[in-house]
């Protein structure tokens, strides 16, 4: 009786949990503003909104994307932790341009994989990947980059930032949505910026609409705006 007593209570114990862990990932899968093509990327999706909503405290307003079509979403470059927040605040799924090296850091390319990430190779032949970020914007889809290549704070001296954003919109025939991560408490950091609590939003800026401007002043533009050196308004604090 005792031994069926112990059954009892771990089939019980196991029923319970897997109907809790089954109620959690539901939960997380429901929690993804985007539908990612799947129930397991938006389940990764969900459980990164609400990462970042309940420990980083991001406000829970949605990126003012257009409902379809390309655009190339630019950002400022803080911490490790800005993909998460552009992931979680974002209506529609991001295709990030991301280093190579870092793409296929160990433990990780799965990941990278998974959410659709362009590998970038600096160093031998970075046109592939703007071939395939054309591709991506051909289809309709958002390209997200931070055009400054590394983590860079408004503290740091000036860095030219890379122009392959203005040129991907250029050749898309499609608008720059330009953003600033801020309020993030580990900036200047990768693993420790996500790891420490924030208090962080995005600011968001209207739409450049690079088709009307020459690259050098699109360029111009952005880069003031991702600098923190223009006083013009976000769209949404």
């Amino acid at each position: 009786m005792q031994i069926d007593g112990w059954v009892l209570a771990a089939g019980t114990l196991f029923l319970g949990s897997w109907w809790l862990l089954v109620r959690f990932l539901r939960r997380c899968e429901v929690a993804s503003p985007a539908d990612w093509g799947g129930s397991w990327h938006n389940c990764l999706v969900g459980m990164t909104v609400l990462f970042c909503r309940r420990f980083h405290r991001l406000p829970p307003d949605l990126l003012p994307l257009p409902a379809e079509g390309p655009v190339v979403v630019a950002s400022n470059h803080v911490s490790g932790l800005d993909p998460l927040l552009l992931i979680a605040a974002s209506p529609r799924p991001l295709r990030f341009l991301i280093a190579r090296k870092e793409y296929e850091r160990f433990g990780l390319t799965w990941l990278f994989r998974l959410a659709g990430c362009i590998p970038v190779d600096h160093s031998g032949h970075p046109e592939r990947a703007l071939r395939e970020a054309l591709r991506v914007l051909g289809n309709g889809e958002v390209v997200a980059v931070f055009p400054h290549g590394k983590i860079h704070l408004d503290s740091d001296p000036r860095r030219r930032i890379k122009g392959g954003g203005v040129r991907l919109a250029q050749r898309a025939g499609c608008p720059i949505q330009p953003l600033r991560v801020e309020g993030v408490r580990g900036e200047g950091h990768t693993l420790l910026a996500v790891l420490l609590r924030s208090r962080a939003w995005i600011r968001v800026f209207p739409l450049l609409d690079c088709q009307r401007l020459s690259e050098q002043d699109c360029l111009l533009q952005l880069t003031r705006i991702l600098q923190g050196e223009t006083g013009e308004k976000s769209v949404i604090d």
